[in-house]
């Protein structure tokens, strides 16, 4: 039995440990396995944990390790992969919420750090004005070749789903219930089929139900997992705009679909242009220009700016690795260049301010 893998399943069963306060513990302890290890006294004194925090992990270690021993066997018998939020197959983009799962539960052939993610979402109850505009949007996407991420809910997700199958672009969708089951049973199939070509991924163990109050936790995978989420009708309280204000919160850009005033499905994205919470999309070439995406024939012109400006040697250091990938985070970037943090950024500043670099939501960075 993998080990480690048990307690970095396992720190995620102690109740009222959060993602958040979990990470922190992890971080100072150096491990999840040391975080079972430690004792009570110095689990206190890091900061944010206290005495109540400490006795819960204290009294539930036995039957969180024993509820971590269940769930490896059944990902083991089910194919499944758990993805453990320090590995680099862990969405990037996601890893920058503060509120990020610790462990991804995964199935299918997918490549989560794709260069190009968009999430698509909206009502489940989509007229064929939503439908429509979904699949040619993604039609007209489709040579970008990007991550299609939704729900597989009923309406405009599934229409996102089956339209990136049609164009035979990869595909995932954000579950809120463990993988032992679909939700929706209807679009078994569909899951079946994207499994092929991307898959299913969830932060819920099996056995879990989907139950209303897991679909808000979702909704923060569906946001954060993508460089930017379209919505495709709602109505005013609609769950879609949960999934907006969360990636408003984690400084992604939103779109939505605007439609008549007197329409209920519309409200929602309406409301979400008026307050400037969203921007409004016609078509894909709104995106194309807002996200800077160029068509590939563009880039090789574009890149000969470097060329009038003098670089330092630090400077050709950044620019090759944003030469090598679309985009990428600062701290990949200071990562591999294998600079202090604070020197990466104030190169891609000055590198910003000359016009060679670009900075997108998520402290992502491509050449101009």
């Amino acid at each position: 039995m993998n080990s480690q893998l048990l307690y970095n399943i396992a720190i995620t069963c102690l109740p009222n440990i959060g993602a958040i306060t979990a990470k922190k513990l992890i971080a100072y302890c150096g491990s999840s396995e040391n975080v079972f290890n430690e004792k009570k006294s110095p689990l206190e004194k890091i900061p944010g944990i206290g005495k109540i925090n400490a006795q819960h992990i204290f009294n539930n270690k036995k039957e969180a390790l024993e509820t971590a021993e269940k769930e490896l066997k059944f990902i083991e018998k089910n194919n499944i992969h758990p993805i453990f939020f320090l590995e680099d197959a862990y969405p990037k983009r996601l890893s920058h919420c503060e509120d990020s799962p610790i462990v991804l539960y995964a199935k299918g052939k997918m490549e989560l750090n794709a260069q190009k993610v968009i999430s698509i979402v909206g009502t489940r109850k989509a007229t064929d004005y939503g439908k429509e505009f979904c699949e040619k949007l993604i039609a007209d996407l489709a040579s970008h070749q990007p991550l299609i991420v939704s729900g597989l809910a009923f309406g405009i997700d599934i229409c996102a789903h089956k339209a990136a199958l049609q164009h035979k672009l990869p595909t995932v969708a954000a579950l809120a219930h463990g993988l032992d089951r679909i939700y929706p049973n209807q679009h078994g199939f569909v899951a079946k089929q994207m499994q092929e070509h991307g898959g299913i991924i969830s932060d819920f163990k099996h056995e879990t139900n989907p139950d209303r109050e897991n679909f808000p936790k979702r909704n923060r995978i569906v946001a954060g997992i993508a460089d930017l989420t379209i919505v495709i009708e709602s109505s005013k309280k609609g769950g879609s705009l949960i999934t907006a204000d969360l990636a408003n919160q984690y400084n992604r850009d939103v779109f939505a679909l605007p439609g008549r005033l007197n329409d209920e499905y519309s409200e929602g994205c309406n409301w979400l242009i008026k307050t400037n919470k969203a921007a409004l999309i016609q078509s894909a070439k709104d995106i194309e220009y807002i996200m800077g995406w160029q068509a590939t024939d563009e880039k090789k012109n574009n890149k000969q700016t470097k060329l009038f400006v003098a670089l330092s040697d630090e400077e050709k250091t950044v620019t090759n690795l944003l030469s090598e990938t679309d985009k990428m985070p600062i701290d990949s970037i200071a990562l591999k260049a294998e600079f202090p943090m604070s020197k990466t950024a104030a190169l891609l500043l000055n590198l910003e301010f000359n016009g060679i670099v670009k900075s997108y939501p998520g402290k992502m960075y491509k050449l101009v």
